[in-house]
């Protein structure tokens, strides 16, 4: 078994529940693709080229703030149980940790996690440099992740194109690289029936939402992940100044949905969570999906102040 007494918090410091707006949302991610010039790409790279790639990285790191200080983690030689605990951390891709026939595990597939950030190697692009903050914190989830990214380009060469930008295996993620997701938690919308026209309204704005462990999972537990579609013709600035806005405004319409569900079926509305409450604290057995719905409730139950002395920091860790 993996030790992750190694990790910060056991790895989920973003579960902390430290970050602004933390009541709804769980946690802020900023992923940029990197490919390393001279090597094919990782689908098409042999197992001596993918072991280069990590070597270069490997030597690349040291001396680099926020992550001079970091643990590696070769998923090539872990065990499946390993790869889907750190997978179920999300501090590595469910294709790095090869857990599904799809993604069969690669030679050369390793992650290096420091404090806030962290790097996986040979997953569909050769780098994903990635931060994972608590709350609603995409600034400093950025400003972080660029550090890191323009300290190790300057050791190691990406595979860059003038008009272009940064090349990636997968044409949508060419120019900036940039991916950026808020993991949000949206029960007021549900049970207002208005999260559809929400979602609608994402789509229509270039953004995408995704379940609990992103890109084919499910919505559990009224958990979104709420992330940019386009990587390319916007700076990385501009990208996440738009997914700022769009989410400052669905936390907005949370808060308001929450204060109608409140004024307009208030017992209804507190008997429910009252039965998660029960539910969670007595049952001795109980599903994924049943436990995280009951937690959603509990969660909402928290932030309606409808129950006092249990803290968010103890949910998001359940």
């Amino acid at each position: 078994m993996i030790d992750l007494s190694l990790l910060p918090d056991g790895g989920v410091r973003w579960l902390d529940a430290s970050g602004p707006h933390g009541d709804i949302v769980l946690s802020t991610r900023v992923r940029l693709a990197r490919n390393i010039e001279g090597f094919a790409f990782t689908g098409r790279a042999r197992d001596g080229e993918r072991l280069r790639v990590l070597q270069q990285v490997r030597e690349a790191l040291p001396g680099i703030d926020g992550i001079a200080d970091n643990v590696l983690f070769r998923l090539d030689e872990l065990t499946p149980v390993d790869r889907a605990l750190l997978h179920e951390r999300h501090l590595v891709s469910k294709e790095l940790a090869g857990l599904d026939a799809q993604h069969p595990l690669r030679t050369g597939a390793a992650v290096f996690l420091g404090d806030r950030v962290g790097v996986m190697v040979n997953e569909e692009d050769h780098l994903r440099l990635h931060a994972l903050q608590s709350g609603f914190a995409l600034q400093q989830a950025y400003e972080s992740l660029d550090k890191l990214d323009r300290s190790l380009g300057n050791r190691v060469p990406y595979s860059f194109h003038p008009e272009f930008g940064f090349l990636t295996a997968c044409p949508t993620n060419v120019g900036t690289g940039l991916r950026a997701s808020v993991l949000i938690h949206l029960p007021g919308l549900v049970l207002t029936k208005e999260i559809s026209k929400v979602l609608a309204g994402l789509q229509q704005m270039g953004l995408t939402y995704r379940g609990l462990y992103g890109e084919g999972s499910e919505v559990v537990g009224n958990f979104f992940q709420i992330s940019n579609q386009t990587t390319l013709g916007r700076t990385e600035d501009e990208l996440i100044d738009h997914l700022a806005r769009v989410v400052r405004h669905v936390i907005e319409r949370e808060e308001e949905a929450r204060q109608v569900l409140l004024r307009d079926a208030g017992y209804i509305i507190e008997d429910k969570l009252w039965r998660a409450y029960g539910t969670l604290r007595y049952a001795r057995s109980l599903s994924f999906d049943e436990a995280m719905n009951y937690l959603s409730g509990l969660r909402l139950a928290v932030g309606l102040k409808l129950i006092i002395g249990l803290s968010v920091y103890t949910l998001n860790k359940l």
